[in-house]
């Protein structure tokens, strides 16, 4: 993986708002506001919310192909002979199991077990990883790294201006990029990586997304990213791909049952608490097994095997109220037996969906007499198995 693009101090501008002020600006913002994008402040970043309709974009992403702009997605690289034993002991995952050229999704948690930030690491060669945080929660992660690295012979590097990060998601996605590279995309797995070329720009190529469809992910140079961008709208516009906007991305991955750091994911939850327990290995042997948040997280687990006190469940709506993150979940007679963590119209389902935490006793598909409160109004919701979506192989 030693020939994807090398970091390079490329600040990212900032945007000067009307009110005063400031927030960082990807490469991108000429490009997005020329095609008449609304911006919205994300993460402390100046972002594409939409570009027309974000039905329209979502429903392109689920049939053809959306193109979106992640720039403000924060890389941190982990280098040297003991970067992975550094990563074992920081994180939940099994990162020493992976292999050069591929990818593994984890998660960093406090000591208590509680939700740092959910991530993906990618092993770019024996001793390089790049750990790619949430942009809200970017510097937590690179502190919380830091402040963990005593004692290992690993460097940590704050990447974040280092890459701008395009994503090409949707069915139509694979043909698009092979007009662009020679890369062999047909070997290329889900969550792996590789270096190549693509319309002539150098990147590391990763089949990886937050959609629910196939896709990949192009980390570049910031100064690459605008010939990247207009090359690939070239080369999809037959195949009817489109700019797409924040908006749709996140109905996309509610469909797909993705969760959301701030709204699934929190430092009051654990991995367990989430349904991702699969996630945190205890059986990892570096370290002699010991990481950051095991005692915790192992009470936790055994918590949620016998006595979990809410699990997380899809929500479907009979009527047409759309519920919102925080609205209470409720019980035939009125009892407050959850609450929604997100909820939208589902343009695939044509019907609003939430996710939600609830009591365990109200978890099981098919459990009657679930309401969300919806401004006063009991609103009738089915509940039922994530994800609501999931694509055709």
């Amino acid at each position: 993986m030693t020939d994807a693009p090398r970091r390079t101090s490329h600040p990212s501008p900032a945007t000067t708002l009307d009110g005063g002020g400031t927030r960082r600006s990807t490469p991108l913002e000429a490009t997005h506001r020329a095609l008449g994008a609304t911006m919205t402040d994300f993460a402390g970043w100046d972002m594409p919310l939409r570009y027309s309709s974000e039905r329209d974009e979502h429903v392109a992403v689920r049939t053809r192909a959306g193109l979106f702009d992640l720039s403000h997605m924060g890389e941190i690289t982990v280098t040297g002979p003991q970067a992975a034993d550094l990563l074992d002991y920081a994180l939940v995952g099994n990162i020493g199991g992976v292999k050069t050229g591929r990818a593994r999704y984890t998660m960093i948690c406090e000591a208590e077990g509680g939700i740092l930030d959910d991530l993906i690491v990618y092993r770019l060669a024996d001793q390089e990883y790049m750990v790619v945080a949430n942009a809200s929660n970017a510097q937590v992660v690179l502190d919380a790294l830091t402040a963990r690295a005593g004692g290992f012979d690993a460097a940590i590097r704050d990447d974040r201006d280092a890459y701008a990060l395009l994503a090409v998601q949707g069915p139509e996605s694979p043909g698009i990029l092979k007009a662009l590279t020679d890369a062999d995309l047909d070997g290329l797995k889900y969550y792996a990586g590789l270096p190549g070329t693509v319309a002539g720009v150098e990147a590391l190529i990763a089949r990886t997304g937050y959609t629910g469809e196939d896709g990949f992910e192009l980390f570049v140079r910031p100064a690459d990213a605008v010939a990247l961008w207009e090359a690939l709208s070239a080369a999809g516009k037959d195949a009817g791909l489109v700019p797409c906007g924040l908006s749709c991305r996140d109905t996309l991955r509610l469909e797909a049952g993705m969760p959301l750091y701030g709204h699934e994911l929190t430092t009051a939850t654990t991995p367990f608490d989430a349904g991702l327990g699969r996630v945190v290995k205890f059986e990892k042997t570096t370290n002699n097994g010991d990481f950051v948040g095991r005692a915790a997280l192992a009470a936790a687990a055994e918590r949620a095997e016998t006595n979990p006190p809410r699990k997380l469940v899809g929500l479907v709506a009979e009527g047409r109220r759309v519920p919102r993150a925080g609205y209470s979940v409720v019980s035939a007679d009125g009892t407050v037996i959850g609450e929604v963590t997100s909820g939208a119209p589902s343009p695939t389902l044509g019907k609003p969906i939430a996710i939600a935490y609830v009591d365990a006793a109200y978890a099981t598909p098919g459990t009657e007499g679930v309401c969300v409160d919806i401004r006063g109004s009991h609103e009738p919701y089915e509940v039922t198995a994530l994800p609501f979506y999931k694509r055709q192989k």
